[in-house]
């Protein structure tokens, strides 16, 4: 079965957040928006515009069309420096966790 084109983005989209470690907050701030409005377009309530599809990949470094193709095709063009943030943030995020375990078995 084959995506439309408006699932393709919404789970690139995903895919992109996921890879980055990012959160919708984060890209609503940076596209100037309000996380519900991000919410209401990867939810499918709204659509994402090619305004906004060219917003996302200037945000995440990648080309529009590798953007339009889905998710596996945006997650293979994210530039290597975006996916070390996601890196370096589950390893703060997992050091965060271990240090409140180890207080809470004290």
């Amino acid at each position: 079965m084959r995506m439309n084109l408006a699932d393709r983005v919404r789970s690139a989209v995903a895919a992109l957040l996921h890879a980055t470690g990012e959160s919708q907050t984060d890209l609503a701030a940076a596209l100037g928006v309000s996380q519900a409005q991000v919410s209401r377009r990867q939810s499918g309530t709204a659509t994402w515009s090619l305004d906004d599809c060219d917003a996302v990949a200037e945000h995440f470094g990648i080309d529009v069309l590798d953007l339009l193709a889905g998710p596996t095709r945006a997650s293979e063009a994210l530039p290597d420096s975006a996916r070390r943030r996601a890196v370096a943030r589950s390893l703060r995020s997992a050091a965060g966790a271990g240090a409140g375990q180890e207080e809470a078995t004290r």
